[in-house]
């Protein structure tokens, strides 16, 4: 359980240097068909649902494989 913990710390690090470094790279992050964004006036609703989708299931697949 402590390996898993290390390893999702070093991966969320990562993450965050990415992000402040390059946020470039995840611009299609809630740009995909599918993900629901309404806008009107001074009102926001964002809703990602395709883009967490993708997430889901890579992590998904990362898991199975890792667990093996």
């Amino acid at each position: 359980m402590a390996r898993w913990m290390i390893v999702a710390g070093f991966i969320l690090v990562v993450l965050g240097v990415l992000l402040h470094f390059a946020p470039w790279l995840f611009n299609w992050f809630g740009r995909l068909p599918g993900d629901i964004r309404v806008e009107s006036g001074r009102t926001r609703f964002y809703f990602p649902i395709v883009s967490m989708i993708i997430i889901s299931l890579v992590l998904s697949l990362l898991v199975n494989l890792f667990r093996r």
